[in-house]
């Protein structure tokens, strides 16, 4: 796996490039575990849009995922590594020693012919495996980690994202997550060992304006160049900055350097370092 880049034959090839898809070992993905997926163009129940920029792209299927890992001490043999285009890791479809199919978010180095297993007791210490946090060797890289046991995976899910073990305490687990929060998670909860796969998709450079269409985004329209009655920061003669004190959205709230989470959470007590945050509050 890595990054192809084109040749620039043209323009847009110029500053293209893709993931190399050398890894897929599939094309074709599984039916039963196939869901389809419909397109909201943006628009709620009564036909209003309530999410600007969403249009268009490529139809797609949803896979069920399995983020829980509830089939406990069963052996799970890797038959595919394969592509879904409703997230950036890959999957992989595992195929249990009593028939039945499920994907999972594929960590790196997890390949074809691999057997993992979910416990909850301790397991071997190799990619793909899961179990519960108060199991994991200190220092672990993990992924796929709930917050709550029996809920199913909620952090560490994107391409080359992975949270780390820094301790174990009598009811809590303290891990480091990919935003350098450091934050308590109850011990019971599940966790698969190593790092979630496909890493260099963040370096993936689209290159011209069709594939982002093709993603289902719509080009987004700067406010300067509105007329007042479109955006706060519309009006004005030729290139005019906006004229406020600080960004506004169309709506007239803060666009920039607002901290969105609500005060007085329960979790907040969890949290044990706030990320790195260089956004100052207003």
């Amino acid at each position: 796996m890595g990054i192809k880049v084109y040749k620039p034959i043209s323009n847009a090839r110029r500053q293209m490039s893709i993931i190399d898809n050398s890894d897929l070992t599939k094309k074709k993905p599984e039916k039963s575990l196939l869901l389809a997926k419909k397109k909201s163009g943006g628009r709620n129940s009564t036909g209003r849009i309530t999410v600007r920029h969403i249009g268009g792209g490529s139809k797609q299927f949803y896979r069920i995922i399995d983020f829980k890992r509830d089939k406990f001490d069963i052996p799970a043999k890797v038959t595919s590594i394969e592509y879904d285009p409703n997230r950036s890791a890959r999957i992989a479809l595992l195929t249990y020693r009593d028939g039945e199919k499920r994907y999972i978010i594929a960590p790196v180095d997890l390949k074809v012919n691999d057997v993992i297993i979910s416990s909850k007791e301790k397991v071997d210490i190799q990619s793909g495996n899961a179990t519960a946090l108060e199991n994991i060797p200190i220092g672990s890289l993990i992924c796929n980690i709930e917050l709550f046991p029996g809920k199913g995976g909620e952090m560490a899910r994107s391409a080359g994202a992975w949270a780390k073990l820094m301790s174990i305490t009598e009811k809590h687990a303290q891990l480091k997550l990919p935003s350098s929060e450091i934050r308590l998670v109850p011990k019971e909860c599940m966790a698969t060992i190593g790092q979630i796969s496909n890493p260099e998709h963040m370096h993936v450079k689209l290159g011209k304006a069709g594939r982002k269409r093709h993603m289902g985004i719509k080009p987004t329209v700067r406010g300067k160049v509105m007329n007042p009655v479109d955006h706060p920061h519309g009006g004005g003669e030729a290139r005019n900055p906006i004229g406020l004190k600080y960004p506004k959205t169309p709506w007239g709230k803060h666009a920039l350097g607002v901290l969105t989470r609500k005060k007085n959470r329960p979790s907040d007590r969890l949290i044990i370092k706030r990320r790195k945050n260089k956004r100052k509050k207003k």
